[in-house]
C-alpha cells in the first residue's frame, strides 16, 4: 500500500511539474508575464537590439531544443519503453517521462538566450489576426490531450489504477473531433502558437524553426510506431486525414478508433 501511495504521490508532483512549465511556456512564447520569455528577461527588455554574441546564443538555444527533443523522441520509442520496464513499474513509467520532459523545459525557459532583432512587426488588426491564431494554437493544443484521455497521458490515469491495485486497461483505437481533421491535431496547435505573432525576432524564429523541424521528424517516427501497432487500421486512418494541414474541401468517412500521438 503504501509503494502504491508513493507512486500516486509522484504522479501528482509529475503532473504539477508539467502544468508549471506549460502555463510558463504561455508566457514564454507569447512574451507575457514571465520575468524571463523568448524576447526578453528581466536584464534585457526586447528594445535594446540582440545579444553582444549571437553565434553563443544559436549554439546554447539549438543545443537546449535538441536536448528536449533527444530526449522526448528516445523516451517515447517502444525499444526504449521495454528496456527501462527491467527497471521502472510501469505505473510510475509515463510520470517519470512527463517529469524529465517538464525539468528540461524549465531549463530552457531559465537558460535561454533571447536574440530580439526584429524579423517582422505588425500593428492593427493584423496583430490582432495573429493574437488570435496564436491563442487558438494554444487551445487547439490543450483541448486535443482531452479528446484522447488527458490524465493518462500525462501518467495519472496509470497510478490510479495502481493505487486502487486494478490492471490498466488497453484502449481503442479512436478518432474523436478534432482527430477526424487531422491526424496530430496537437502538433498543429504548438505550430500555430510558436508562428503566430505580431512581433517575429531573430531568437523567436530560430525556437519556430528548430520546433517545426522537430515536429516534422518526430512524427514520422510516430507514425511509424502506429502502423506498427495498428497496422491496416492505422494505414487507412492515413490515407483519409492528413496529418496537420486540413483539407478545405471534400468530405471523409471517419471511424470512431484510437487516435495519432495517443498515449501506448
Amino acid at each position: 500500500m503504501f509503494a502504491r501511495l508513493a507512486i500516486l504521490l509522484y504522479a501528482l508532483v509529475s503532473y504539477a511539474v508539467f502544468t508549471a512549465s506549460f502555463l510558463y511556456a504561455l508566457g514564454f512564447v507569447g512574451n507575457y508575464v514571465v520575468p524571463k520569455s523568448i524576447d526578453m528577461s528581466i536584464d534585457m527588455p526586447i528594445d535594446v537590439g540582440g545579444p553582444t554574441n549571437w553565434g553563443e546564443a544559436i549554439a546554447v538555444n539549438l543545443l537546449l531544443m535538441s536536448l528536449f527533443a533527444i530526449q522526448h523522441t528516445v523516451m517515447a520509442r517502444p525499444a526504449f519503453k521495454r528496456w527501462w520496464a527491467k527497471f521502472l513499474p510501469l505505473a510510475c513509467q509515463r510520470s517519470t517521462y512527463v517529469l524529465l520532459s517538464s525539468l528540461i523545459l524549465l531549463l530552457l525557459f531559465w537558460q535561454w538566450r533571447p536574440i530580439p532583432a526584429p524579423i517582422w512587426q505588425t500593428s492593427g488588426m493584423v496583430a490582432w489576426l495573429l493574437i488570435g491564431v496564436h491563442w487558438l494554437g494554444w487551445l487547439i493544443a490543450f483541448a486535443s490531450t482531452h479528446m484522447i484521455d488527458h490524465f493518462d497521458l500525462f501518467g495519472l490515469r496509470q497510478a490510479l489504477v495502481a493505487f486502487r491495485g486494478t490492471v490498466i486497461s488497453g484502449q481503442s483505437f479512436r478518432t474523436p473531433l478534432l482527430y477526424k481533421i487531422v491526424r496530430h491535431p496537437l502538433m498543429l496547435g504548438f505550430l500555430l502558437a510558436f508562428w503566430a505573432t505580431p512581433e517575429m525576432t531573430a531568437g523567436h524564429l530560430l525556437f519556430a524553426i528548430a520546433n517545426t523541424a522537430y515536429i516534422l521528424v518526430g512524427l514520422q517516427f510516430e507514425e511509424r510506431d502506429l502502423i506498427a501497432e495498428f497496422g491496416a487500421t492505422y494505414q487507412e486512418y492515413r490515407r483519409r486525414v492528413p496529418m496537420l494541414v486540413p483539407r478545405l474541401f471534400g468530405r471523409r468517412r471517419t471511424d470512431d478508433r484510437r487516435p495519432a500521438g495517443a498515449p501506448r
